[in-house]
């Protein structure tokens, strides 16, 4: 089938009339990577159909990100889709998206406050509040979501299951670079130094992850030692979170602490804010 692209939601409907089977959305905003291709690929898997839709979104930048800067590349963007297969691509503007300024939006609630909340406020009502946009009108009955972003995918979940939506929601496994940075469609920001610095982020998940024997102390005590000493390389990592939390609620986990967590962290090197986390769990 060929590739369709649609801006309008007039477009949209039209594309998605045509399409037959189930249909998988891998939602982006955009400057697709191989993570981005890998959840195309899962997408293939779970549906009879794939739609991406492209789209960066306002409403998740705070006053002070980096919004205008964001890496537009939509016609590589739409090489890649093409690439894979794709039968849909929807990739509407502002103004289609958002008409008027919304004033029903989504709440992400006491988890959207958590974490990367903490460090962006009202980071997740936006996202959220697009996504689910974006299920009405695309109508997938299957959305995949990278798990590089834990607590989007949380989120995501939470909204599916409280607002009764019908769309099955799954992650798929974090991609990474050679020397173990996770994929971001920001690395494209980091220097060479940056990213030397940057693996810092990688290596306390992995320095926590084998500590994982010990109990959740020890585990943040491994990837704490990792980050205060790339704390005070040159460039260095400003840390913004390093949270040891109970996937479904990310809330701290206690010192005995028993079944599944993710160790999540974030920090800006040069200016860029960079996210990761690795699951992990402690038996009884």
């Amino acid at each position: 089938m060929t590739l369709v692209i649609a801006g309008t939601r007039g477009e949209l409907a039209a594309a998605r009339s045509a399409l037959t089977g189930t249909l998988a959305l891998v939602p982006t905003m955009g400057a697709l990577h191989e993570g981005h291709r890998s959840l195309i690929r899962r997408a293939r898997e779970a549906a009879d159909a794939v739609a991406v839709s492209i789209f960066v979104n306002p409403l998740q930048f705070g006053a002070n990100e980096d919004l205008d800067r964001y890496p537009r590349t939509f016609p590589d963007d739409v090489a890649a889709c093409a690439d894979e297969g794709v039968d849909l691509i929807f990739a509407p503007s502002v103004a289609e998206m958002y008409p008027t300024e919304p004033q029903v939006t989504v709440k992400a609630g006491p988890m959207g406050e958590r974490v990367e909340g903490v460090t962006r406020p009202g980071h997740f009502d936006g996202m959220l509040t697009v996504v689910l946009k974006l299920f009405h009108l695309v109508r997938p009955d299957t959305a995949i979501f990278g798990e590089k972003d834990a607590q989007q995918l949380a989120l995501v979940r939470r909204m599916v299951a409280d607002l009764n939506v019908p769309v099955e929601v799954v992650g798929a496994p974090t991609v990474r670079e050679k020397d173990g940075l996770a994929l971001s469609s920001r690395n494209r920001y980091l220097t060479d130094a940056d990213r030397v610095t940057a693996t810092a982020l990688s290596r306390a998940l992995h320095a926590g992850e084998k500590a994982a024997g010990d109990g959740p102390d020890a585990v943040r005590t491994a990837a704490r030692a990792v980050l205060d000493a790339a704390a005070s390389r040159n460039p260095p990592l400003l840390l913004d979170y390093l949270v040891l939390v109970d996937p479904a609620t990310f809330e701290e986990v206690a010192a005995d602490h028993e079944g599944p967590a993710v160790l999540a962290v974030a920090g800006r090197v040069g200016g860029t804010h960079l996210i990761d986390n690795v699951p992990l769990g402690f038996p009884a």
